[in-house]
């Protein structure tokens, strides 16, 4: 049983340029840790939590020199951390593909989280904290668990929201491989269908093409065909959840090895060559540095799923 602990004063915090330019919430979340996310909104809402002695909202967005006004809540005591073992932290160390002052970009293995949570102890971001000792390493974006490939991670907050301004205006550039069941039609360059979130009754979380969803978009080049297959390049013009999954399923060509939403007598025939997961791979990514250069880096496709590829008889027209 977790005894409960207590924060006993008010604190004022001055904020620094690391927390500059993110929202109050978060930065609550991050201050009582293992308060609730509502309980940090009724703070808000009840005027516990000032900023320069006054009251303002959760979507306040602090600025360098705000002074914060952190009242005293009983929160439950958080477990001690899970601690990486060497071989999580070898493969991590290993899939650092690009590194600098501001920066790391990592090709993520596929069954590896991004964060913890959900029944999930360690995932990329923990086991580099772990590995770099810092606690500034934030997560600039997200990909799915069964997905490998690129992923960014700030090494300080300016940088952390400077980069997630670009994926917000749409000025980062993504591109996906992806192998599909079937042969792709060449006049399928794009599919344009909005996307619906559903949660099952089972808790599963699935995503739906609907009109009462979000519009998304997903360019698609395709790149070999092969027998059975189709290798596709896919480019992210907008960054919903399972976008490329689901929108590969609304083209009639769904994803080899997607368990969710693929097709099971495909996934069952690829296994014969290797493929025994999502093949889906964050291949490339360009964006801005903070200093305004341009930054183009690419993500080598994973050993199982080029080993796979290699075992594929080209399509002959």
């Amino acid at each position: 049983m977790q005894m409960p602990s207590n924060n006993p004063v008010v604190r004022l915090v001055e904020i620094d340029a690391n927390a500059a330019g993110q929202r109050i919430d978060n930065f609550l979340l991050a201050q009582l840790k293992g308060v609730p996310r509502s309980r940090i909104y009724r703070l808000l809402r009840k005027g516990e939590v000032r900023v320069n002695g006054g009251r303002v909202k959760a979507e306040y967005k602090l600025v360098r020199g705000d002074k914060v006004r952190v009242p005293p809540v009983r929160v439950a005591e958080a477990p001690p951390p899970a601690i990486p073992g060497s071989n999580l932290l070898e493969l991590v160390q290993a899939a650092i593909i690009y590194e600098d002052d501001d920066l790391l970009a990592v090709n993520k293995p596929t069954g590896l989280a991004v964060h913890g949570g959900s029944g999930v102890n360690l995932g990329l971001i923990e086991i580099l904290r772990h590995l770099y000792s810092s606690k500034r390493l934030e997560l600039v974006h997200r990909i799915d668990r069964d997905t490998s490939g690129c992923v960014l991670v700030a090494k300080r907050r300016l940088v952390l929201t400077f980069l997630q301004d670009q994926f917000r205006d749409g000025s980062i550039h993504k591109r996906y491989q992806t192998l599909v069941s079937g042969q792709w039609p060449r006049h399928v360059n794009r599919v344009e269908a909005p996307l619906l979130k559903n949660q099952l009754a089972s808790g599963e979380r699935m995503v739906v093409v609907s009109a009462q969803g979000k519009p998304s978009v997903t360019d698609f080049r395709i790149l070999q065909r092969y027998r059975q297959v189709t290798l596709l390049e896919a480019t992210l013009l907008t960054g919903r959840t399972h976008q490329i999954r689901v929108h590969t399923q609304h083209a009639g060509h769904p994803i080899v090895g997607d368990s969710k939403y693929g097709d099971n007598d495909c996934n069952k025939e690829m296994r014969q060559f290797g493929v025994s997961r999502l093949f889906l791979h964050a291949g490339h990514i360009r964006f801005r540095r903070p200093d305004g250069t341009p930054l183009s880096l690419d993500a080598p496709l994973a050993k199982d799923l080029s080993d796979a590829l290699e075992q594929l008889a080209p399509f002959k027209f």
